[in-house]
């Protein structure tokens, strides 16, 4: 016994070191075969590891404006259109909240000193909001209880409005035009100062006024989106569920109300479309495996044909079909390998390029790799299977004929 598997395994050894030789001994030919693998494994190593890493990114990204925060947005019903001041403040006791930020935005044209620039953004917000942002006012003061209690008509306005209006001016306490009513400016603010996933939504403002004031210029009584800041230490499940609950009761548990969006929800959603994705692009890159396996088997089967002598001589020495099978396959299965391993290397340097010049984090994926090296593997032996049966099942006599 086993001194047949000493033999199995010898005669494993030696198919081995031959499909070597014949592979190195047509470098051309072999190359010209691999190269199909090579390509499909580069794409799919390369595609699927790039998506990861853009993935890995807006996730960071996401979670980094969105960390500690819930965005409502509220769509009312007959008898009640949106949130109430009261009722914000309301919100604003639960344990599980530190805060509410109200969104009102509205676009306007702003006009000072014969200068007039349409459809420019203009977001309401309370003090609460610059308590937490106290860091974007670079000039003035920022927007205070007093100025959300009075509906004041003071605003901040960001560097693009100072450069446009105020050029070689101090705009602190200039008055400046929103759709035509006068506003005193106390303030301003640098660019991208928005932060949380509201600003996702909402995008990023040229001027901030008092969200009570927005309301009146928007004829408009309620809040209908908003910001809800968690309390330390809550998780942002357990403060979406209390949410809920009070605002079920404020709305009289009328169905689809408003709507509740976490920061967890949202990466879900991004993650389930990249994996989407990834999964189209390894299936379009694919095909190009397919193409390189049709390679190895016209490859195989122009061997098979070259060495029928080689074939015819050992089943007359006593080749088994099955040792002839073997040989074949371990060939074709090298072949494969071969250029499914350069396809792994080519692919993660591409990932790595492209990850450089796109900006997104490099993130080696396994599965991607044991995927390509996979498919390459079982491509090989599936396509080499028809020529290596065929060399099995030549005729020694017919074979020896040719000499």
């Amino acid at each position: 016994m086993l001194k047949k598997i000493r033999g199995t395994f010898i005669m494993i050894h030696e198919c081995i070191v031959m499909s070597v030789s014949n592979i190195f001994g047509n470098k051309v030919r072999s190359f010209l075969t691999v190269l199909g693998i090579m390509i499909g494994v580069t794409a799919v190593i390369a595609l699927i590891t790039t998506v990861s890493g853009v993935s890995n990114s807006i996730s960071s990204s996401f979670s980094s404006l969105g960390a500690g925060t819930i965005s409502v947005s509220v769509s009312g019903s007959d008898l009640k259109d949106g949130m109430s001041k009261d009722d914000l403040n309301e919100l604003a006791l639960l344990d599980e909240v530190d805060g509410i930020t109200p969104t009102v935005s509205l676009r306007a044209q702003i006009t000072r000193g014969g200068k007039t620039q349409s459809n420019v953004t203009v977001s309401g917000k309370n003090a609460y909001y610059f308590h937490l942002n106290e860091d974007i006012v670079t000039h003035g003061r920022a927007l205070n209880f007093i100025d959300d209690d009075n509906s004041s008509f003071v605003c901040l306005i960001s560097d693009e409005m100072v450069s446009t209006f105020f050029y070689a001016t101090n705009p602190i306490g200039e008055t400046i035009y929103i759709s035509g009513v006068p506003f005193t400016v106390v303030g301003r603010y640098e660019e991208d100062s928005s932060s949380g996933i509201a600003s996702i939504f909402s995008g990023t403002s040229n001027i901030f006024i008092p969200y009570t004031t927005a309301l009146k210029m928007n004829n408009a009584n309620s809040v209908t989106s908003f910001t809800v800041y968690l309390a330390e230490g809550v998780e942002s499940e357990d403060a979406s569920s209390a949410l809920e609950t009070a605002m079920d009761a404020m709305f009289s548990y009328e169905e689809d109300t408003f709507t509740i969006t976490t920061m967890s929800s949202i990466e879900e959603t991004m993650e389930s479309m990249m994996s989407m994705m990834a999964a189209l692009l390894a299936g379009i890159a694919s095909i190009a495996l397919i193409v390189g396996g049709i390679g190895i088997m016209n490859m195989m089967l122009t061997t098979v044909t070259e060495r029928t002598v080689e074939i015819g001589l050992k089943k007359a020495l006593g080749a088994m079909p099955w040792q002839i099978q073997i040989q074949f396959l371990i060939e074709s299965f090298m072949l494969s390998l071969i250029g499914g391993i350069t396809g792994v290397l080519l692919g993660l340097l591409l990932s790595l390029i492209m990850s450089e010049v796109i900006g997104s984090t490099f993130v080696i994926s396994v599965s991607a790799i044991v995927l390509g090296v996979g498919f390459s593997a079982a491509v090989g032996i599936l396509f080499g299977w028809a020529p290596a049966r065929k060399a099995s099942r030549l005729n020694p006599i017919d074979a020896l004929r040719s000499m």
